[in-house]
Parts: structure tokens; C-alpha cells; sequence
């Protein structure tokens, strides 16, 4: 089980190394350093001493991949790559184009979003799993029927008009909780708690549906049948068998959403006000600075490859054939 991990852990190392190069020559191939000193110093007309200053005060005025003037190890160790890609890995984000540290914005903003991401993600889970088995144990009544009709009307729905709608009903008609804004202390739930309510309503259609379909699936299975004739209850064949077995594609679905929880939602902390990570996306993007992006991108396809790594896992540890392939 041990080499299996390791083994797993390596090929996500080597995943993320790939992603990271790939990530590098996008933003310093299709940007030069040129033109990202002209976005941030305000356009065409500038001087090229200006440029060669803002560079030179954020560690651009050093060659790509290979530095020919250097000797020895600094060849290879004065380049960007080296400073703003590889320096990743060993946790040292630098600064922003603004001259902000990164690492220490990342720490203050990531407090917000786990608050909202975490919440909504295992109740989100744990709401949706007991509402797919509900409608199992209802199965081939109207009751099931018309449950599935919701869930398909729910995931057809967009996020916006949950947004709106309960911006409009909760904060305009019944006067309950504020429309946007942040608390830093013990009052942050009161501007939490709708765009939490808002997640799980909008995610609540598709994954319970998918879940569902999960969960029939394995009902169709011959050791389902042969538990029911033996009189097994649905209920204890939905809970230790059907929902265990199930688990494999529900595990797989979940890993996608781990990126999520630290990046944080883009639509939900803009329109809510929260000072969060998916908040903190949108201001480098739109201020053009290009090293928050680059970490934010770094971090969420490590915790990508981590979370698919760590899936594997759970599965040799649920099904020990998966350790034997």
C-alpha cells in the first residue's frame, strides 16, 4: 500500500511539473516582460527606461530558461523559470506586480473562502447523498418521479437567478440577512449564511441526480437481488452495501470540487462582497498582475493532481483490486 502511494504521489509530481512548464511559457510566451512593464506602467508611451526599471525592481530583467552571461549553477538558477516557476514548489510565491507578498494575502484571504467553500461542500455532499437515497426507497412512485422532475428543473436553472432571487427575498422583502459585505469576527454567518443556502439550492440538482444514478445503477446488480430475497431491508442494503459501492464515482466527483474549497467561487464572493481567494482571482485579473495569477493557477493544479493522487488511494484502500491493476 506504501509503494502504491508513493508511486501515485510521484506521478502527480510529475503532472505538476508539466503543468507548471506549460503554465510558464503561456504567460512569458504569449506576455513578454516588455509588454506586461507597458500593461502595469499605463500603455505605449513609455519610456524604455521605464521599463527596464520595473522589470529590474521585480525580477524580470533576467533571461527565460538560460542565463549564457552567468557561470556555473547560475546559468540555470538566474532565469525566471527558475525564480517564478520552480521557486513554486519550495512555497515562495515572491510578490505581486503591485510589490503586495502573495503568500501573506493568500494567507488573509483564504480565512473566507474555506468559511464559505468547506460548509458547502460537505453539506452540499451529505444533503445530496440523503436526498438520492430518499427517492431510491421511493422508487416507482409519483413521489420519486416528481423528485426527479425537481432535480432536473433545479440543475437547469442558473446560478444567477439563486443569486438574485435570494438577494431579492432574503435581503429586500424579508429584511434577514444583509445583501453583501464581510465580518471579520463572530457576525461573518450572518453574510455567509445565504450565499452558503444559494450554494448548496444550486449545486443540489446535478449532484443529486448523478448520485441517484449511481445508486441505481448498483440496485440493478445480482448481490443487490440476491440481499432483497433474502429479506434484507432496502434500507440496509442502500446504507452497507449500494452506498458503499457507490462511493468509487461519488469520490471522483468530489476531488474535482477540492480546488474550490481554497481558491474559492468566483460569481459567489464577487456578488456577495466576501474578501476571499475567488475575489482576490478577479482583482489580479482585472489589475493585470500576472504573478498572483501564476501562483493561484500553481496552487490550484497542485491541489488538483494532490486530490486525484489522493482518490487513487482511497480507492486501493475501498477496493483492493485497484491495488493488484
Amino acid at each position: 500500500m506504501i509503494q502504491f502511494t508513493f508511486k501515485r504521489l510521484f506521478h502527480g509530481l510529475l503532472i505538476l511539473l508539466g503543468v507548471n512548464l506549460l503554465t510558464f511559457l503561456l504567460f512569458f510566451g504569449v506576455n513578454t516582460t516588455d509588454d506586461m512593464a507597458r500593461l502595469n506602467l499605463g500603455g505605449k508611451r513609455v519610456t524604455a527606461q521605464a521599463i527596464e526599471q520595473w522589470k529590474a525592481a521585480r525580477g524580470y530583467d533576467v533571461p527565460l530558461l538560460w542565463n549564457s552571461q552567468a557561470s556555473g549553477t547560475a546559468k540555470a538558477t538566474q532565469t525566471l523559470f527558475a525564480q517564478k516557476s520552480m521557486a513554486l514548489f519550495a512555497f515562495d510565491f515572491g510578490s505581486s506586480d503591485t510589490g503586495r507578498d502573495i503568500a501573506r494575502d493568500i494567507a488573509e484571504r483564504a480565512g473566507p473562502s474555506l468559511m464559505l467553500a468547506v460548509p458547502s461542500f460537505i453539506l452540499g455532499m451529505f444533503v445530496a447523498i440523503a436526498c438520492a437515497l430518499g427517492l431510491l426507497l421511493l422508487r416507482h412512485t409519483r413521489l420519486d418521479a416528481w423528485g426527479v422532475v425537481a432535480l432536473v428543473v433545479a440543475m437547469s436553472i442558473s446560478s444567477m437567478f439563486f443569486i438574485i432571487g435570494g438577494q431579492w427575498l432574503f435581503s429586500k422583502v424579508l429584511s434577514l440577512l444583509p445583501v453583501s459585505g464581510y465580518d471579520d469576527g463572530a457576525g461573518a454567518w450572518r453574510f455567509l449564511l445565504m450565499p452558503l443556502m444559494i450554494g448548496l439550492a444550486s449545486g443540489l440538482g446535478g449532484s443529486a441526480r448523478s448520485y441517484r444514478a449511481y445508486f441505481l445503477e448498483e440496485l440493478n446488480k445480482d448481490y443487490v437481488r440476491t440481499a432483497l430475497a433474502k429479506g434484507v431491508s432496502d434500507w440496509q442494503v442502500l446504507r452497507r452495501h449500494v452506498l458503499r459501492n457507490a462511493m468509487i464515482p461519488i469520490l471522483t466527483g468530489a476531488v474535482s470540487v477540492i480546488p474550490h474549497l481554497f481558491i474559492g467561487s468566483l460569481v459567489m464572493e464577487s456578488f456577495f462582497g466576501i474578501p476571499g481567494l475567488g475575489n482576490y482571482v478577479m482583482e489580479a485579473i482585472n489589475g493585470q498582475d500576472f504573478a498572483v495569477v501564476r501562483v493561484l493557477v500553481f496552487i490550484g493544479a497542485a491541489l488538483t493532481v494532490l486530490g486525484y493522487a489522493l482518490t487513487d488511494v482511497a480507492y486501493a484502500v475501498a477496493d483492493p483490486r485497484v491495488r493488484l491493476e
